[in-house]
């Protein structure tokens, strides 16, 4: 849920939360963040290990990052995202704050409380960033949306079952119900 909207919000203001709150910023409107539930940890860790070996494996430049981890979308002070899972190949995107720019690949694990920003509004800012990839895991019906913001034709829904190609990698499948 979105904070009134009586100012426009920056990152000083997401700076100035008490500890342990967190929150989104996304186009100067503050979205706080409940805690996530069980099932989506099991599903950010399991595909964090997943990927970060996959990675580890290949020896190349990409990074994977589990939430919290700071996303700042635009220069803007304006847009600031915490996904929970981010892919960073430019390592000049990285510094000790977090990335500056669009990681390569975003994954969103759908909570009930934020499915329309995940959905809508993030879709759009991934897409409109530079975001090479993006996928949206849903829990409550185990089911994945996956976007290649890169080639159109492969954007596809899937099932936790289902074998799931990873647009910018062509040789790493996932299957999420192998994982948990």
């Amino acid at each position: 849920m979105a904070l009134s909207q009586e100012r426009i919000y920056t990152i000083e203001d997401i700076y100035a939360l008490p500890e342990g709150q967190r929150a989104e910023l996304i186009d100067g409107l503050m979205y706080m963040m409940a805690p996530p539930k069980t099932i989506h940890q099991r599903i950010s860790g399991a595909l964090h290990a997943a990927i970060y070996q996959y990675l580890k494996s290949r020896k190349g430049s990409c990074e994977v990052f589990a939430a919290p981890f700071a996303v700042f979308l635009s220069a803007d002070g304006k847009n600031y995202v915490e996904p929970d899972i981010s892919v960073i190949c430019d390592k000049n995107k990285l510094n000790e704050y977090g990335c500056n720019g669009a990681p390569d690949w975003i994954i969103e694990i759908v909570s009930p409380s934020d499915s329309h920003r995940d959905y809508g509004i993030k879709l759009f800012k991934y897409r409109t960033a530079g975001v090479r990839e993006y996928w949206i895991v849903n829990p409550i019906t185990q089911t994945v949306t996956v976007y290649d913001f890169e080639d159109e034709s492969r954007t596809n829904q899937y099932t936790f079952d289902d074998e799931i190609p990873v647009c910018i990698y062509r040789d790493l499948i996932l299957q999420i119900s192998d994982l948990l």
